[in-house]
């Protein structure tokens, strides 16, 4: 926790808040914090600044609370990507929050297995966790929207060419000819399938709408992996 992220909730005055639970037990056993001291704290969709600990106890931490930094800006990018493994997309959501993706789409396709959508952490309360613990990482305030589609077709027939309008898109597919761009920098649209690629048919209906096909190299990298490489390919600001 490189920064303790509050919520309307944790504030009792407009310049006072409680830390409790996992924040608090933080603070005591890792940063091995004492009243007195300040730590780095920033509110959802807000401000960023610092708390200095006015009062420590067994169940809470009182903050006295300075909000006068603006947080990272977010990286110009809609990251679509077929719905990962569930033990799997927890880390992927915790690092694409981290690296700044603010718009996060996840699709259907031939290669996701149905009992994924099942997942108890694609309920909000577990996104939220999720999110907020890639936040706090990267010392950043603001929630991605996560948008959950779980038809295919529909979505890249009738979304996807509006989502792109006149950004570039890119779909990560090996074996194409055109290699990952780098240092693009530019509004994105970047498209990443499941364990195993799109379908031929998807990668035609992702370029029907707009898409452009790209590859990594000879190398097949997990989801996990070519989320972070692909995004830090194509945006210094991440790094």
């Amino acid at each position: 926790m490189n920064l303790a992220l509050l919520f309307e909730s944790d504030f009792t005055a407009p310049d006072r808040a409680l830390l409790t639970g996992r924040r608090r037990v933080h603070l005591e056993t890792v940063l091995r914090a004492a009243e007195g001291d300040r730590i780095p704290v920033g509110q959802v969709n807000g401000k960023m600044g610092h708390g200095e600990i006015i009062r420590l106890t067994e169940t809470e931490a009182e903050l006295a609370v300075t909000l006068n930094r603006h947080p990272p800006a977010p990286l110009p990018l809609s990251l679509v990507m077929a719905m990962p493994r569930p033990k799997m997309f927890r880390r992927v959501l915790q690092t694409a929050t981290a690296l700044g993706v603010k718009d996060l789409w996840l699709l259907n396709a031939w290669k996701v297995e149905k009992s994924f959508w099942q997942t108890p952490w694609l309920e909000q309360p577990a996104l939220t966790e999720n999110m907020v613990l890639g936040l706090e990482q990267a010392m950043d305030t603001v929630m991605p929207e996560v948008h959950i589609r779980k038809l295919f077709k529909p979505f890249v027939e009738d979304e996807l060419p509006r989502l792109i309008g006149d950004r570039t898109a890119l779909v990560a597919h090996p074996g194409t000819s055109t290699p990952c761009p780098t240092h693009l920098n530019a509004p994105t649209v970047l498209c990443i399938g499941p364990e195993g690629g799109f379908i031929p048919y998807e990668v035609e209906k992702l370029e029907q709408a707009g898409c452009q096909a790209v590859h990594l190299g000879q190398r097949i990298l997990r989801v996990e992996t070519a989320v972070p490489v692909l995004v830090s390919r194509l945006f210094d600001g991440c790094v």
